[in-house]
């Protein structure tokens, strides 16, 4: 059978929070991908990591999710 590829469930993205990857700058660093990705300002993309900045891991974490949890898997 032949489908179109829009038809193709989106796959979530899954990212270990236990290793490398999980580096509170690396996640800085996601958010500004995933943000241009999705076609966010960079004003947005400020803003969403200045709120990053001005908690402590937990909280940055809980922000990322928020903001990227519909596309990310965060595994503890």
């Amino acid at each position: 059978m032949i489908r179109c590829k829009s038809e193709k469930p989106m796959k979530k993205l899954e990212l270990d929070l236990t290793g490398p990857e999980g580096n509170a700058f690396v996640l800085l660093g996601y958010a500004r991908m995933w943000g241009r990705q999705l076609g966010y300002s960079e004003s947005k993309i400020k803003a969403i990591q200045d709120v990053m900045k001005l908690t402590n891991y937990d909280g940055l974490v809980h922000t990322l999710d928020q903001h990227f949890g519909e596309y990310v898997t965060f595994w503890r």
